[in-house]
């Protein structure tokens, strides 16, 4: 025993391993992680005052089929799962507490695959992920996505359901479908470094939780499978782009616009991570979205202002965004470059092309009116300032809007 290792730092990363391991083999997906969520809870109890075991995850293991198998003796039809135990788990399978033997595999990657089932709505897989692999409670997931536990609750549940009747089973994709499966993984993880970075609603801009969570868990899946050039972009983009969190709000929680932040305040450590891992990756097979986007923050990380930031080369890499991944939302990002290069009028052109697009949200109107605030034109500036705090998501960046429709009001 250990007995200083703090337990909470030594439980969390270890809940997708134990999952993973009896998922694979036992199925029953609810079923095991109940009995996941029991051993967690008998090892918060034992393991402050009796220090934390040797092998961790053995420990949990054996205690989580303990569990397992204590609930399917409950049950009326105990004979013949228990025979179906011994069947699938021999004895010597499973590590019991204190046994100093290293895990036999990791499945981490294969829970991923198994949350982020096709089958599933994007909402239910990110929620599903968080509880699953992140080992965060319903309760927490609720709170950092501001919705009633009871709804969460609901979204997991039927996120469960629906991996059921697809009749998914706990096993690598064909190679066939490997590719696939993991960008669906990435997007969710995405999914949720954006929720935590930039806040689709509420009084916070950030919840810095959730970004952190989606960092921990990419890295995890980068450690599973260095090889996959996408992976690496992804952490890449999550580090380069994190690194400028504490300079992006303001002592109040205000925003604060990328120009205007203290390039001091931003995270070294986490900058020199991203870009290192963008200079191994990319040229080094297929380039993809993630490995773009990632070049892209490390230009902006580097620079040491606004005006000597390399925005030529940003406009050539948002045209090859464009071919990969073609969009509003690239074009909106293009017409800010293009404009630093070219001039507002050369921006708002590019702003154009997308008039009357679904799905380009508040931020096309933001642009615009920060482009016809550049070009002299405050009147038409403020009228769109103010279009896009109507529809901003958060308290901080509608305040900010409003502000700034209030300036070119003034002028």
């Amino acid at each position: 025993m250990t007995a200083s290792a703090p337990v909470a730092e030594v439980l969390r990363p270890l809940v997708p391993q134990v999952l993973g391991a009896l998922v694979r083999r036992h199925g029953q997906f609810d079923a095991c992680e109940d009995a996941v969520q029991e051993a967690l809870l008998a090892a918060s109890e034992q393991w402050p005052a009796e220090g934390v075991p040797d092998n961790p995850r053995g420990w949990l293991v054996a205690v989580a089929t303990r569990r397992l198998t204590d609930h399917w003796r409950s049950e009326s039809a105990r004979r013949r799962r228990e025979e179906s135990v011994a069947v699938r788990e021999p004895a010597t399978v499973v590590a019991g507490p204190g046994e100093e033997r290293p895990p036999d595999s990791d499945d981490t990657l294969k829970l991923l695959f198994l949350c982020c089932h096709p089958a599933v709505s994007p909402p239910s897989q990110v929620a599903l992920t968080l509880r699953a692999v992140g080992g965060l409670t319903t309760a927490q997931i609720a709170r950092a996505f501001l919705v009633p536990e009871a709804t969460m609750t609901r979204r997991i549940t039927r996120a469960k359901e629906s991996i059921a009747a697809a009749g998914s089973t706990f096993s690598e994709p064909s190679p066939d479908d490997f590719g696939e499966r993991l960008r669906v993984v990435l997007q969710v993880l995405y999914l949720i470094f954006n929720e935590g970075y930039a806040a689709t609603s509420g009084e916070n801009l950030v919840r810095a939780e959730l970004a952190a969570e989606a960092i921990r868990l990419t890295r995890a899946v980068h450690a599973l499978v260095p090889g996959e050039g996408e992976v690496a972009g992804l952490l890449a983009l999550m580090l380069l782009t994190d690194a400028r969190r504490a300079a992006r709000t303001g002592p109040e929680g205000e925003l604060v616009p990328l120009p205007e932040q203290d390039r001091g305040r931003w995270d070294a450590a986490m900058i020199a991570e991203g870009t290192e891992l963008v200079r191994a990756t990319l040229g080094r097979g297929p380039v993809g979205p993630y490995q773009v986007q990632a070049a892209i923050a490390a230009l902006h990380d580097e620079a040491p202002s606004t005006e000597a930031t390399d925005w030529p080369q940003i406009v050539e890499l948002y045209g090859v965004l464009g071919e990969l991944m073609p969009g509003p939302v690239v074009t909106v990002n293009l017409a800010v470059a293009v404009a630093q290069v070219a001039g507002p009028a050369a921006g708002l052109d590019v702003l154009d092309r997308i008039d009357g697009e679904p799905g380009v949200g508040q931020r096309v109107d933001a642009v615009r009116a920060h482009l016809l605030e550049r070009a002299g034109r405050p009147g038409d500036a403020r009228e769109y300032y103010l279009r896009a705090a109507k529809r901003a998501g958060s308290e901080p960046e509608r305040h900010y809007l409003a502000g700034r429709a209030e300036r070119a009001g003034r002028a």
